[in-house]
């Protein structure tokens, strides 16, 4: 008997199937079909369940193990990049322009991947939950003036104390990873100890992800989805953060 995929009704608070390895699926596909709504959205990041599917597929979501996660005071800058900090005059902001950041982030150009897994359905869904304050970015600007140009960015979704990163990009060399620097330092500050990465690269191990299993993961982040953080934008909060402080 062949298996079948678990297809998700049109009640978007209806229970996503608990993550197990299925046989003969992709790794982490737990489930098809529903919507992008806020409430299905906000349901998912909280069992550790994210959307990734293609243009003309259906919703696919998925909980891979193992996971890669980093730690906020583990992101690692090479001394390299510590020192063009150092002398750089860029500036990280968050909540500025979320809406460039994740059009650029579904139109820049990837290594091994002929399209993008950001619709303009899942722009419009991420873009719906940033005006509700679940959904954030941190810009890299290349300087702190007000006309000054994007050079990096980085979006996610914040649930209690957990942040769910889904993408970055660099118009300059470097820019994601001082975007991801400038998060991280920053929710560590704030005793937020994870951002999910989702799947692992060779760029994202090298900047100090590491591999963490499923059913540890979702232990993690359990009590973390449960802290009493109320939504809203973090622009004021982050200030503006002059990116040579990460080169000290």
């Amino acid at each position: 008997m062949s298996l079948q995929i678990p297809w998700l009704d049109d009640d978007p608070g209806a229970p996503f199937p608990a993550p197990g390895r299925m046989p003969g699926l992709p790794d982490g596909l737990l489930a098809v079909g529903g919507d992008l709504s806020p409430t299905r959205l906000l349901n998912a990041y909280r069992q550790g369940i994210f959307p990734w599917y293609s243009e003309g597929q259906p919703i696919l979501w998925w909980s891979p193990d193992p996971r890669t996660v980093f730690r906020t005071d583990g992101v690692r800058l090479s001394s390299r990049f510590r020192r063009s900090l150092r002398r750089s005059g860029w500036v990280a902001r968050a909540d500025t322009a979320f809406d460039g950041i994740i059009e650029r982030c579904a139109r820049i150009p990837r290594r091994g991947q002929a399209g993008t897994w950001i619709t303009a359905e899942m722009q419009a869904a991420y873009l719906h939950l940033h005006r509700l304050g679940h959904a954030h970015s941190v810009e890299v600007y290349a300087s702190d003036a007000e006309d000054a140009p994007l050079v990096g960015g980085i979006y996610g979704v914040a649930v209690g104390r957990m942040f769910f990163g889904e993408s970055m990009f660099s118009a300059a060399s470097g820019g994601s990873t001082a975007a991801l620097a400038a998060l991280a330092g920053w929710l560590r500050d704030r005793c937020w100890p994870l951002v999910d990465a989702q799947v692992e690269s060779p760029h994202l191990l090298f900047l100090g992800a590491a591999r963490m299993p499923r059913e540890r993961f979702l232990e993690a982040i359990a009590p973390l989805v449960e802290a009493p953080v109320p939504p809203g934008p973090w622009t004021q909060e982050f200030g503006t953060i002059p990116l040579r402080t990460l080169g000290t």
